[in-house]
């Protein structure tokens, strides 16, 4: 019991010393009253932010957008939707539930194809070419309605094949 009592002793002791050069800051405090080993094996970033970036990693790489226009404004839309809030875990489940609604709705496919042409006029410091009804689209316009439902069809084979052919929840 004596040798318990003199290593907690040394232990604060030594602990002093070390600390006694440093700035006590937020986070130490926080640590402190958390306890020890808190966060082991845990991770510093919550389960909505890691889908919010495996969703926006995953858009960048399997998305084929020359300028990224649609692939910001896929990302952006879904990281304030319920269905990520709803799937922090399957962030490809939300994304791929998110396109099927698009590509279920002609309204909600137009008005992604004007918030990327929106986004499109943006980033190139251009006017954008928005559709209009009954005219043919411009040459020029990167994101026409058939251009935008071919590239959310190809996310949903491409999270098909990704996950295994798994259906989604909703299907």
């Amino acid at each position: 019991m004596n040798d318990d009592k003199q290593r907690s002793e040394s232990d604060a002791k030594l602990e002093r010393e070390i600390r006694q050069g440093r700035k006590f800051t937020a986070q130490e405090a926080l640590g402190r009253m958390i306890g020890p080993g808190a966060m082991r094996g845990g991770s510093a970033i919550s389960r909505g932010q890691e889908a919010e970036t495996a969703i926006g990693t995953w858009l960048r790489s399997n998305l084929t957008d020359s300028t990224g226009a649609l692939q910001a404004l896929l990302h952006r839309r879904l990281r304030e939707s319920a269905l990520l809030l709803n799937n922090p875990d399957q962030p490809l489940v939300a994304l791929a539930e998110y396109c099927k609604q698009v590509l279920a709705s002609d309204y909600r496919l137009e008005e992604l194809v004007r918030e990327a042409d929106v986004e499109w006029g943006r980033r190139m410091d251009e006017r954008p070419h928005f559709n209009r009804e009954g005219s043919p689209p411009h040459p020029d316009d990167p994101y026409t309605n058939d251009s935008v439902r071919a590239a959310l069809g190809e996310v949903l084979t491409k999270i098909s094949e990704a996950t295994g052919g798994r259906r989604c929840a909703g299907e």
